[in-house]
């Protein structure tokens, strides 16, 4: 992107005006408040020498497949892969009146440079730039990154505006990645979709994380629980268990044997431990949180955090580190000031600790941790909007308890026999609260069900000494399979998946990015390939019929997160420079013509997609399966979209009805002979094959063609 001299005054007999362009409506309320341009005009304000408007998201989108080549409106696996020699750019009809306003901007005359400030990240990068280039606009670009829109904040960063050209390697890694999803996603979609004739979607990280999860049922579905005996020894003041035994006889013999006998300390071990305070929160964090606290699921936190950040009372939320740079230290006291004063419960918490331990300017990326701002002072909590609220204290909560003191305890460990019989007895006594004292007013106020463990003492015990007599039982306990996904759950395994195998220095590592993986989860449950079952608070993550039937078919490459791991890798290395686009998309291609080439039809696939509907024939325009519907006969491929209605207007304006019949021959032969046609014209009788016109789109239209007499 050129980025020119910002001095025009001599060009112009006026003078001339910055545009900032923000991502969304509400930001840019709150930065044009603050640079003055108070005027509200018609999709954008202006004053103080500036023009502020916004994106409302992605304004520019790729284009179709069939604004390439219109054959491409039909899905055929001949025409795959699919691979752009030049990338087309669409607008909707959603989102062209705010396209078009910015574009009447940005080629104002008055205007003499343009300030990018949508979100400080690469997908913000993505919007702004696309709608830039598309307006083929040629002005000078200054980018504004921020992390709070805060005043102090927002006037801090046009104080230190950086030239555009600065993130041009960053705009290439996004561009990077919304082509290669836009190549796998719409190529292997039609290759899987056109072979098993449904619509089967296909992501990059969609599809690995839907094999995270049906992995996941197969596991449960195959666990063998198995029983086992362990005998608890009362001694009065605490219990001593044994080794677990298989058999239930083995048990009963020991509980016999130690039973009112003499029970003797071995061995008394006691370590000192501390538990750091927790770190502060990234959005993964955050949404887990909130999900396994409140239920929430990850598009709600991330929705509650977003109004939160536009509202001013916490800091951008699409971060993936926990740390703040070192140069907040004052910020953060204020932040810890402001945010206890709201606090009805401020007296109980303890003093600070140390600031210092949530500093590293090392372990911060684009955007430090999320926290509230020093705008949550004065607020009421229970005001707000329960989710917004709920969440917010979660923030105060968890900065609060990461500048606390650790938390220290004693864990001892007493080694017992009984009649040679090895006993084992756990305790932990806490020596100092420290963060968890921090803690426990927030768990009262909000009532969470904290899993910590939970203080277990043991009466002071030496070597030699003695219990008697004891009181043995049995208790019998089974092996447990593992736990269906809730989103806290599989939001983790997302962050972990082919972490091994990604180089040291991904920026991204897992699966998606923190700002990505909300939208991959619902887009999961949206196509009906997982759904949510469960109460309110703990709703499980289980796959569908359809979803585990996509995992039994989807090439291994696309749903490894090793792919991602890979890719997230390089578009890094394109960020910084050391790998070309050309380079990272030629790779993408050659994956893609392997896969559209070698991919064969997995045996029993009727049983993977099984359907009640019945199959009249092959669809003329993607050849995939009509089926047979109350309505009509319809193509099951979504995409396709092909129809022959059983109320066709000219069928039955003839009094003619269109069974399954009349459509198998039409679809075998191309034609169907259709005796006593009335014509409209004359109203006298005659004979004509009816055949259905190739360049009508969905629904079926027919032709007539005459028959001859010989051939009656």
């Amino acid at each position: 992107m050129e980025n020119k001299s910002n001095s025009h005054t001599s060009e112009f007999p006026y003078s001339p005006l910055r545009l900032v362009i923000a991502e969304k409506p509400s930001v840019a309320q709150s930065i044009a408040a603050v640079l003055g341009a108070t005027q509200r005009k018609d999709s954008y304000l202006e004053g103080n020498g500036h023009l502020v408007s916004w994106c409302v998201g992605h304004l520019v989108q790729m284009a179709a497949p069939d604004a390439y080549d219109p054959r491409y409106a039909k899905w055929r696996r001949d025409d795959l892969p699919i691979v752009p020699d030049h990338w087309m750019y669409t607008v909707t009809e959603r989102t062209k009146k705010q396209f078009n306003v910015l574009k009447k901007l940005l080629s104002d005359a008055r205007v003499s440079s343009v300030v990018c400030a949508t979100d400080a990240g690469r997908e913000g990068e993505l919007i702004f730039r696309l709608v830039y280039e598309m307006c083929k606009c040629q002005k000078p670009v200054e980018r504004l990154w921020i992390s709070s829109l805060e005043e102090s904040a927002i006037q801090k960063g046009f104080r230190e505006l950086q030239p555009g050209s600065t993130y041009d390697r960053l705009y290439q890694a996004a561009l990077c990645r919304a082509q290669a999803d836009w190549l796998v996603g719409m190529n292997i979609t039609r290759l899987l979709s056109t072979v098993y004739n449904q619509t089967l979607n296909v992501g990059r990280v969609m599809t690995p994380t839907l094999a995270l999860v049906t992995a996941r049922e197969e596991e449960i579905a195959s666990f063998q629980p198995s029983t086992f005996f362990s005998v608890s020894l009362d001694c009065g003041h605490f219990a001593a268990m044994s080794e677990k035994h298989t058999a239930q006889a083995e048990a009963d013999s020991v509980a016999a044997l130690c039973h009112g006998k003499r029970c003797t300390v071995q061995q008394v071990e006691r370590k000192e431990k501390r538990e750091k305070p927790p770190k502060l929160y990234d959005l993964t964090t955050l949404q887990r949180e909130a999900n396994r606290l409140y239920g929430f699921t990850a598009q709600q936190t991330l929705d509650y955090v977003q109004s939160l950040y536009e509202k001013k009372l916490c800091t951008y939320p699409r971060t993936d580190s926990q740390y703040l740079p070192e140069n907040m230290r004052g910020c953060a006291v204020a932040v810890l000031d402001a945010a206890a004063s709201v606090l009805p419960f401020a007296n109980q918490l303890p003093p600070i600790h140390d600031v210092d331990q949530i500093l590293n300017d090392k372990k911060v990326t684009d955007h430090h941790a999320i926290i509230p701002t020093v705008g949550v002072r004065g607020r009421d909590l229970a005001s707000m909007p329960r989710g917004e609220g709920t969440v917010l204290l979660l923030l105060i909560a968890r900065l609060v308890c990461a500048v606390g003191a650790p938390h220290e305890y004693t864990e001892t460990t007493v080694q017992l026999t009984c009649e040679g019989i090895p006993f084992t007895a756990r305790g932990r006594q806490i020596t100092l609260a420290g963060w968890r004292a921090a803690n426990m007013p927030f768990q009262s106020c909000e009532k969470k069900d904290d899993s910590d463990e939970k203080e277990t003492s043991l009466p002071p015990m030496h070597e030699g000494q003695a219990f008697s007599p004891v009181v043995a039982s049995v208790r019998q306990g089974k092996t447990s399979p593992p736990k269906h996904f809730t989103e806290d759950s599989l939001l983790a395994a997302m962050e972990r998946a082919g972490t091994a195998d990604a180089p040291a220095s991904a920026e991204h590592k897992g699966l998606g990015t923190p700002a990505t993986r909300a939208a991959t989860i619902e887009k999961l449950v949206s196509v009906g390939f997982i759904e949510r079952k469960g109460d309110k608070r703990a709703k499980m993550l289980i796959p569908t019929q359809k979803g585990v039937a996509l995992i039994a078919v989807a090439p291994e490459s696309i749903q490894s997160p090793l792919l991602t791991a890979e890719w997230e890798h390089k578009l890094t290395r394109v960020e910084q420079g050391s790998l070309s686009a050309d380079a990272f998309l030629s790779e993408i291609n050659v994956l893609l013509r392997e896969l559209t080439h070698s991919y064969e039809c997995t045996e029993n696939a009727g049983a993977l997609f099984p359907t009640s509907n019945k199959i009249i024939g092959p669809c003329p325009r993607c050849k995939g399966s009509i089926a047979e519907k109350q309505k009509g006969f319809f193509c099951d491929h979504s995409a396709c979209g092909f129809a022959i209605w059983k109320n066709n207007y000219f069928f039955a304006a003839q009094k003619k009805q269109v069974t399954a019949d009349f459509v198998t021959t039409l679809l075998k032969d191309g034609r169907v002979l259709m005796r006593n046609l009335l014509s409209q014209k004359t109203g006298k009788p005659y004979d004509a094959y009816i055949v259905i016109d190739p360049a009508s789109e969905k629904n079926a239209r027919f032709k007539i063609e005459l028959a001859r007499k010989e051939t009656l």
